[in-house]
């Protein structure tokens, strides 16, 4: 995110957003995950008044790295023994200066190592008021950036963002379009699993199995797609197909 108040227009959107949800699902528990932008006195105040429950990045600073150094000296420890990138997960009491009172901060102690490299020192936080273990609300904060490379599918591999019309109801359009495409690769994503393309990405699919040469034939009855014989995908084409209920000729 942008330095500077770039959190301001989150909380106007939160307010609206949680006041439809709730009236929608009355008896559920709403939960937010941002990232370090955010992480500002106001949005804190916000979604605890709010009463909802949140892990918020937040960034290194001096005291931060200063209380996770025993923990990051233990991970270094382990790394030099394994040889490999290590992490452990701490907690703290914080406060910034602004703050009204200490937060609960999730320290992730991580040193990585790269072939050739020095190991290097990585230190996270994350500010919470879930009372998880801290690895565990870790990883609750990690499915953020998962949510982020589904966004990225939608941009790079279903234009999501070609909204070149002049008209808005014309875009918005184009824009349910490409959601509806994507909840059909979700299909097809979840039928790929053990399959050369399990965890493929949309571009990937669409590379792998969509894009192929094809020779049509039409008759008074029928359509006739007939598909390649050979092909590097064919076998991965062909179980996800016998998933999905399609019948051999």
């Amino acid at each position: 995110m942008q330095s500077g108040r770039s959190w301001a227009g989150a909380i106007p959107l939160l307010r609206r957003l949680l006041a439809r949800l709730r009236v929608a699902f009355p008896r559920a528990r709403f939960r937010i995950r941002l990232d370090g932008g955010f992480a500002s006195p106001e949005v804190f105040a916000f979604l605890e008044a709010e009463g909802v429950e949140y892990v918020v990045a937040m960034a290194s600073n001096v005291r931060l790295v200063k209380r996770s150094r025993r923990l990051l000296g233990r991970a270094r420890m382990l790394s030099k023994a394994s040889g490999q990138t290590e992490h452990l997960y701490g907690e703290t009491r914080y406060a910034a200066r602004k703050w009204p009172r200490k937060r609960r901060v999730i320290i992730k102690a991580e040193v990585v190592r790269h072939p050739g490299r020095d190991p290097k020192n990585n230190p996270r936080f994350v500010v919470t008021n879930l009372a998880d273990a801290p690895e565990a609300v870790y990883a609750i904060y990690c499915g953020r950036g998962d949510m982020e490379n589904r966004l990225k599918e939608l941009h790079q591999g279903l234009a999501l963002d070609r909204t070149s019309c002049h008209r808005f109801l014309a875009n918005q359009f184009r824009v349910l379009l490409s959601l509806a495409a994507y909840i059909l690769f979700q299909s097809l994503q979840a039928q790929a699993r053990g399959t050369a393309c399990a965890g493929a990405q949309v571009s990937t699919l669409r590379e792998r199995l969509l894009k192929l040469a094809a020779w049509i034939e039409r008759s008074v009855r029928r359509i006739v797609v007939h598909l390649p014989a050979t092909g590097g995908w064919l076998p991965t084409w062909q179980q996800i197909a016998r998933r999905l209920a399609a019948a051999p000729a």
